[in-house]
Parts: C-alpha cells; sequence; structure tokens
C-alpha cells in the first residue's frame, strides 16, 4: 500500500508556497512523517488567495496536508541548536530557500552533513545552487517565462499567456520527490547521504522536451498556436453550436473516420490534408472547414458520433463539468479532509491507486505551530527544555485563530 510506504521516515521541511510543499505532501502522502518547520509569521502560501480557509489560504490546505507543524523563529540563537538535534535524527531535509540563506543560518549542507552524514538534504530553488542566476529569487510564473514556456501558450499575435495552474511549481515538487526517493534506495546500498539540487528552470525545461528538442533540430521558433499541437492535425479544440470539443484524429485511420463523421469523405484525397505533415501546414485552412461543420450541431452530438467512429475526442470541460466526471467518482480523487476547525475541506489527494489511497483519512494541514510542544517530546526534549524555548521565544505554539478572510 503506498500510502504507508514510507512510514518510519522523518523528513524536516522548510518550504513554502508550491513547489516544495508538493514534494513534502506526497511524501507524506506515502506515510512519512513530514514535520513542516515555519517562522512565527508562517509560510507565504498561507496569504494567497482567494479562496480562504478561515484565515488560511486554501492553496495553503491544498499542499500541506498530512504534516506536523513546528514553529520556530531561525533568527533566534537557540533556535540552530533544537534544529541540529532534529537533523541528528532525520532522514531528510528539504528547504526551498534561496541559494545560501540555509548555509546563513547554519543549516547549509555541509553544517548538517557533519552531524547527520545519512541526511538526504533537497534543495529546491529557481535557478539551482550554482551559476550567474543561482542566487536570484523566482516562482512559478517568472520560470514559465523565463525557460520559454510562455512563448508557447496563447494564440497568434495575442499578449503573453501563461498556464494558470502553477505547472512548474507542482512538476518541480514531483521532480524533487523522485529524486528523494531515488537517493534513499541509493542509501541503502551505500549508507551515504547526500545534497540534491532540483531548481524550478530545470522542471520547467524538462516540461519542454518535445518543443525544444523539435527546435534544436531544426532551428524554426515554434508560436503559440491556441489548443493545437505543432506536430501533428488534427489535434486541436473546435467550436460546437453550444460550447468546444477537442478533437485527436491525426492518424490516417482516424482522419478518415473523421471525414466521414462530419460528411466530408472527399476531404481525404485532398492533396493537402492527406498526411498529418500536409494538415499541419494548411491548418488554417483545415481548421476553417472542420469549424464550419462541427458549428452546426451540440457538443454531445459530436462526443456520440466521434466517439462511435473510434475517434479521441473531449468536451472542453471547465471545473463544474469536472465535479460530475463518470470516471472521477470512480478515480476517487478527490479527497475529503476533516478539519477540527473547518470541517470538511475537499481537495486533490495522492493520484497513484486513488481509490485506494483514498481510504486512508487524510490528516488536514497544521495550524501555525500546532505540534511544536508533541514534535520536540519526540526528539527526547523535556517539557523543561521544550517551556524554556517557549518562554524565550525560539519555539512558539498555536497561534490564537485569526477572524476569517
Amino acid at each position: 500500500m503506498l500510502r504507508d510506504a514510507l512510514k518510519g521516515l522523518t523528513v524536516l521541511d522548510f518550504t513554502q508556497i508550491a513547489a516544495g510543499p508538493t514534494c513534502t505532501m506526497l511524501l507524506a502522502d506515502m506515510g512519512a512523517q513530514v514535520i513542516k518547520v515555519e517562522p512565527p509569521e508562517g509560510e507565504l502560501g498561507r496569504t494567497l488567495g482567494p479562496a480562504w480557509v478561515g484565515e488560511d489560504s486554501a492553496l495553503y490546505h491544498g499542499f500541506n496536508r498530512g504534516k506536523l507543524g513546528v514553529c520556530l523563529d531561525l533568527k533566534h540563537p537557540d533556535s540552530l541548536a533544537i534544529l541540529m538535534r532534529m537533523v541528528a535524527e532525520a532522514d531528510v531535509l528539504i528547504e526551498s530557500m534561496r541559494p545560501g540563506v540555509m548555509a546563513r543560518l547554519g543549516l547549509g549542507y555541509e553544517a548538517v552533513a557533519e552531524v547527520n552524514p545519512k541526511l538526504i538534504y533537497c534543495s529546491i530553488s529557481a535557478y539551482g545552487q550554482q551559476g550567474p542566476y543561482a542566487e536570484r529569487a523566482g516562482v512559478d510564473g517568472i520560470l514559465q517565462a523565463d525557460s520559454g514556456l510562455m512563448s508557447l501558450i496563447g494564440l497568434p499575435d495575442s499578449p503573453p499567456c501563461k498556464v494558470q495552474a502553477p505547472v512548474v511549481d507542482v512538476v518541480t515538487g514531483y521532480m524533487a520527490s523522485m529524486s528523494i526517493l531515488a537517493k534513499l534506495q541509493a542509501r541503502h546500498v551505500d549508507g551515504k547521504g547526500g545534497h540534491l539540487d532540483v531548481s524550478l528552470m530545470n522542471s520547467a525545461l524538462a516540461l519542454q522536451q518535445s518543443s525544444i528538442t523539435s527546435y534544436l533540430q531544426d532551428g524554426q521558433l515554434p508560436k503559440p498556436i491556441g489548443s493545437a499541437a505543432p506536430y501533428a492535425a488534427p489535434n486541436e479544440a473546435f467550436r460546437t453550436e453550444d460550447g468546444w470539443i477537442m478533437v485527436a484524429a491525426y492518424n490516417g485511420n482516424r482522419w478518415e473516420r473523421l471525414c466521414a463523421v462530419l460528411g466530408h469523405g472527399e476531404w481525404v484525397q485532398d492533396p493537402r490534408f492527406d498526411s498529418s505533415g500536409n494538415r499541419v501546414k494548411h491548418r488554417a485552412l483545415m481548421q476553417a472547414m472542420l469549424d464550419s461543420v462541427f458549428v452546426t450541431r451540440p457538443t454531445t452530438h459530436w462526443l456520440e458520433a466521434l466517439r462511435k467512429a473510434d475517434i479521441l475526442c473531449a468536451k472542453v470541460a471547465d471545473y463544474s463539468d469536472l465535479l460530475v466526471h463518470p470516471q472521477l467518482a470512480d478515480n476517487a480523487l478527490l479527497a475529503s479532509i476533516e478539519h477540527p476547525r473547518h470541517g470538511t475541506l475537499r481537495t486533490v489527494g495522492f493520484p497513484v491507486n486513488s481509490a485506494a489511497a483514498a481510504a486512508e483519512p487524510y490528516r488536514p494541514a497544521p495550524d501555525l505551530g500546532e505540534h511544536s510542544r508533541s514534535v520536540l517530546r519526540d526528539f527526547a526534549f523535556s517539557d523543561e527544555e521544550i517551556d524554556r524555548y517557549l518562554q524565550g521565544g525560539a519555539v512558539r505554539e498555536s497561534r490564537e485563530p485569526k477572524a476569517p478572510r
């Protein structure tokens, strides 16, 4: 069962917003004990909304389920000693601060590796730990722009567009979790930890494998073409009488069947459309011809006709459509999380074997400092020590809940 595959693994989480929290959320989903270390003001992701769940953003709750929350003032002189005791027993440390910040706090890789040589230390940053851009900060949108991804998105002659979902952040989180799992396997063999350098820039480039490879081959700059694929046609969205439908019918047999469904079998013989390459070349004309037919009937008509002919298609859905999608219920990917103050929260659950994963409840995201005392006890701090750190300000416990936003 994947939900307990990492049981017994202890992860210290010094990340915020989306990329790092995606990584640590996945590790928590797979059974690791993830200890989220936040500053007294809380991580920035708590403030990014709408939407809101009480005083914190829905984004924070979505990316931080399953974790324990500890609040530490990393600038306090006692915090380093506290954290080094935790580092000594941890398996993984993940941080997403600007390169150099953790070292200045006394928590750089070299320092913690002396305390725990088996520790796997994963740094997530905008551009990586070395190079001329290493110290530059960056977020999802900046990297969508700087990596070239934004140049692919939108319509010809439209202003720059980006993917509204933070795809670079999320894929970076997945890359980080995959790398950590690989390093854990290597540690089983050689007993050694190590430093992993995961960047939004590299992840953004990996997202563009096909487009960059094509450009390196022929030197032709890709241009935004809306919903279409630059390498095949038809593989794009068409307007119907009451909405939009996405159609992928670019191989020979499906193109022939599409022409038959649309009542234009003669298009098969047109030399401008007799191969996917020619259809790409004459895409504008092909789109206009197909649009003129698709727009005459509603989406449901075309979905039924195209599926009957084994042509790949889908309604261009919004989230209200998604919530009633038949497959979604069967996959059980939308998770319900019971929060002691906010009731039932809904989010996207663990995406592998999702029906089985949903059978085990998810722990809600922690309030700021919610588990400070209990976590320190787990690391063999006495109540007297904890009280002293609380009174001195190095450690904070749960704040009084603020009024909902």
